[in-house]
């Protein structure tokens, strides 16, 4: 089994697309590690303001056929690929890390440099793999966290409920 992280964000219908996405996961891979749920600005672009998250799972799927089961999820949740590659969306969902690989597997550049370039990323993917090493700077994710200038992108926990159960609180 490979453990694996995933983001996961929407600016359109956001909070329902999410909740879908969490279901669909639920569903595909049954134990999910779940970051709190973060709000930032569009980056690349003018538009709504995103719900950000990380999730954690295991899975036996190849990258490949992993992949493929996540542009399902957002497929069936509406995501329009046909628009400009920075725009809004109502659900985007990559793969950040698989296991410890490094280099492009079936499509996929592993690790996802967002990590490293977006608080979105960085800030969920900390507090659920805090002390999990980035596979290629070998540092602890937190360290990279801690490090991060945070100047750069405005970023701020939000109240989340998913079926009943409270993902996030607000940070007021």
């Amino acid at each position: 089994m490979a453990r694996v992280y995933l983001s996961l964000g929407s600016n359109v219908d956001r909070e329902n697309k999410i909740c879908a996405a969490l279901d669909a996961l639920k569903q595909n891979f049954e134990q999910l590690v779940l970051s709190s749920v973060y709000e930032s600005a569009a980056v690349g672009f003018e538009g709504d303001a995103f719900l950000n998250m990380v999730a954690g799972i295991d899975t036996d799927l190849t990258v490949g056929e992993l992949l493929a089961c996540l542009r399902t999820i957002e497929n069936e949740n509406g995501r329009d690929r046909s628009g400009a590659r920075f725009s809004s969306r109502t659900l985007d969902i990559d793969i950040l890390t698989y296991d410890d690989v490094v280099g492009t597997v079936d499509g996929v550049d592993l690790p996802r440099d967002e990590i490293l370039k977006n608080a979105f990323v960085l800030w969920p993917l900390a507090e659920i793999a805090g002390e999990e090493n980035h596979p290629v700077l070998e540092k602890k994710y937190s360290l990279l966290w801690r490090e991060f200038d945070k100047s750069l992108q405005e970023l701020k926990p939000v109240f989340f409920d998913w079926n009943g159960q409270t993902i996030s609180k607000s940070a007021a």
